[in-house]
């Protein structure tokens, strides 16, 4: 059973989405404000936190921010319209995905059942060394540790799935609708949203803003690869 962390400020919305995640087999915490669930987040300990945007007191796009500063628990953003502006900076701040109002259980819970499922089962292969280095960075597959200079880098679920993915093949460019599908399981024509800021996210903290294409490069027109050195 996964331990789900809902804060939304709508009591009618937040009753009926913990009923429907608790019908589907979660373990719902739900928050009526963001100073509320981020009281709770370590008492709690959520594998998942679903969060509204639109929150009285501390706006959601502070929560999202202020967890990301302390956990890389996996975050979905609820917001009001798909192709608003909150989107890309709810996803910039560090959320692994998002959904839409009106929220429909079934997609929630595929959505939260992705994130877990990519957690126990990151993109390896058993033949391949336990660690393997790249100039300055070292991954390590099985443990799921990545280092920067001998440093270890704090990466969220899904940025950490798109660096496992991307690395397991050092100079394939791979499309950012082969990036969604891996990385995402979102298997239909999905919103590319999700790899542009995921990728910006990585590079960020590959230290890769500066100028320097990094570890991570863009094949315009293509998609993106990687650069093993």
């Amino acid at each position: 059973m996964s331990r789900v962390l809902l804060v939304e400020d709508d009591p009618a919305v937040r009753k009926g989405v913990q009923l429907a995640l608790r019908h589907q087999g979660h373990d719902v915490f739900a928050a009526g404000t963001g100073e509320e669930g981020l009281e709770n987040l370590s008492a709690f300990r959520p594998d998942v936190v679903v969060l509204d945007l639109m929150l009285p007191g501390i706006p959601g796009l502070d929560v999202c921010r202020r967890i990301r500063e302390r956990d890389q628990v996996p975050i979905i953003i609820v917001t009001a319209r798909g192709d608003d502006v909150d989107v890309v900076v709810g996803l910039e701040a560090g959320a692994d995905d998002y959904v839409v109002k009106p929220v429909q259980a079934r997609v929630l819970d595929a959505r939260i059942r992705a994130l877990l499922r990519r957690l126990d089962a990151p993109a390896s292969d058993a033949l391949r060394p336990r660690a393997e280095t790249h100039g300055s960075l070292t991954i390590d597959r099985a443990g799921l540790v990545v280092s920067l200079h001998g440093m270890p880098v704090a990466l969220a679920p899904s940025e950490l799935r798109l660096l496992l993915t991307l690395s397991a093949a050092p100079g394939q460019v791979l499309s950012r609708q082969q990036l969604l599908e891996a990385v995402w399981e979102h298997s239909y024509h999905g919103d590319i949203r999700l790899v542009d800021a995921c990728v910006k996210r990585l590079r960020g903290k590959l230290g890769e803003l500066g100028g320097d294409p990094g570890y991570v490069q863009t094949v315009r027109g293509f998609g993106y690869c990687f650069r093993s050195s």
